[in-house]
């Protein structure tokens, strides 16, 4: 496995492997690499003749008070990992070599980033498919690796990709979680014994209003019954708790296919995001 950093030794990579005829997969990340990352990993070596992971902490998707400077960063332990799940390349830029220049040009996530975690984080969106459109641009891949923890990111990414006709194939990988349902994240190293013991709850909370909505369609009680469950079992704060259609994320109707129930929760002082995505038949009430 090798590790690269600059634009230039990736582009002989991707230019080498297009000459092949190898098909690429891309696993983009932040690094700090645990089972998720490594569940991604593993299904595009299964996938793709080459596996590129992007290791790179996204400056354009944090907010002037958010943990950019203290979000945690092990080149070495990642690239460990990355090599037992059978990645062929590590691409792992500095800010610079990234974000050379700045003419201005932005884009823009729209509504879908208006709501949920936009709401709390404005201009996060916008980065994330910043950094995206530069990795499809630079690796070209065939196939993209994105995990479900990250639903409203996923959405708004297959959005850009239909709607600007990027040619590659994105494929959503299931939550992969801890024996107690917490889903497994890089900012799970934050949560103190205490906060550890009270995260589960916010999973168990999406579950119980999965049953409740599977068995009235009652959209009001749902969410009322899983912010109950949250408030008895934490000490956290929710930022949002939500149900809406997905992956358009606008309000659930009776035509509705999939359903996304999703939750934002401050456990101590970390922010911890889940979601459950099923489908549901019947009359939705909202009232």
């Amino acid at each position: 496995m090798n590790v690269i950093s600059t634009i230039a030794q990736l582009r002989e990579v991707v230019l080498h492997a297009k000459k092949q005829q190898q098909t690429i997969g891309l696993v983009p990340t932040m690094g700090y690499l645990h089972d998720g990352h490594l569940t991604l990993a593993a299904n595009a070596r299964q996938e793709n003749e080459l596996v590129v992971m992007s290791i790179f902490v996204n400056p354009t998707q944090f907010g002037p008070n958010e943990d950019f400077e203290s979000y945690p960063r092990d080149l070495a332990r990642d690239t460990k990992l990355a090599q037992s799940a059978g990645v062929d390349i590590i691409f792992a830029p500095s800010v610079e070599e990234m974000y050379p220049h700045d003419g201005g040009i932005r884009i823009r996530a729209g509504r879908q980033a208006e709501l949920l975690c936009g709401a709390s984080r404005p201009g996060h969106f916008d980065g994330v498919l910043q950094v995206v459109a530069k990795l499809f641009h630079l690796v070209q891949p065939d196939r993209a690796y994105f995990g479900q923890k990250d639903a409203q990111q996923v959405a708004i990414i297959q959005t850009m990709v239909r709607d600007y006709n990027f040619p590659v194939e994105l494929r959503i990988v299931p939550v992969v979680r801890e024996e107690d349902g917490l889903a497994k994240s890089s900012r799970n190293i934050y949560l103190s014994p205490l906060d550890r013991s009270q995260a589960p709850a916010i999973q168990q909370a999406l579950q119980l209003a999965k049953r409740e909505l599977q068995e009235t369609q009652d959209v009001k009680k749902a969410l009322a019954l899983a912010t109950k469950l949250i408030e008895k079992n934490t000490d956290g704060k929710i930022d949002y708790l939500a149900i809406l259609a997905y992956p358009d994320l606008t309000e659930v109707t009776p035509e509705t296919e999939q359903i996304l129930l999703a939750a934002a929760v401050y456990i101590g002082t970390t922010r911890l995001i889940d979601n459950v995505i099923f489908s549901l038949k019947g009359e939705i009430a909202h009232v």
